[in-house]
């Protein structure tokens, strides 16, 4: 099976091809870092008009580098959230359209999970079960240490 995965929920722009769920094609990313370090940190109006402006271009890089048609796809998954509302918005219309085009299901993904799934690719052989900790975003980390080293 192939399919195309788009990320969009903060501050790049990805599309990636994978074969079979575990063999990476091609891995196209946009990154806004440059954009959004003036302010100190990602703006989310920006991150979303930029997310605009480069999706067609990730995704038809991404399609190109795999070295297949949009008609070879079996569906199209997406980051749905958490993250930018606006952002997450611009992928999930993306994917919709093209999967509403092609005729293929679409995929919503947690954006937590897919770090988690992402370990399917590293680790070839891995199957459920299996536990596994995120620790995501600097709030968060921050709690966790409190947590763990009573600071």
């Amino acid at each position: 099976m192939l399919g195309l995965t788009i990320e969009s929920s903060c501050d790049e722009t990805s599309a990636c091809v994978l074969k079979d769920g575990r063999e990476v094609l091609s891995n196209i990313v946009s990154t806004q870092i440059e954009i959004h370090k003036e302010y100190g940190g990602v703006v989310p109006e920006i991150a979303s008009r930029k997310h605009l402006t480069n999706i067609s271009y990730v995704v038809n890089e991404a399609i190109k580098k795999a070295d297949i048609n949009l008609e070879d796809l079996d569906y199209i998954g997406v980051t749905y959230g958490p993250g930018l509302i606006g952002a997450l918005l611009v992928g999930v219309s993306y994917a919709k359209s093209l999967a509403y085009a092609l005729d293929i299901p679409i995929v919503p993904t947690h954006h937590i999970e897919g770090h988690i799934a992402a370990n399917y690719i590293t680790h070839k052989d891995l199957k459920p079960p299996f536990i596994s900790l995120v620790v995501s975003g600097r709030t968060f980390s921050h709690y966790i240490c409190k947590r763990l080293y009573r600071i």
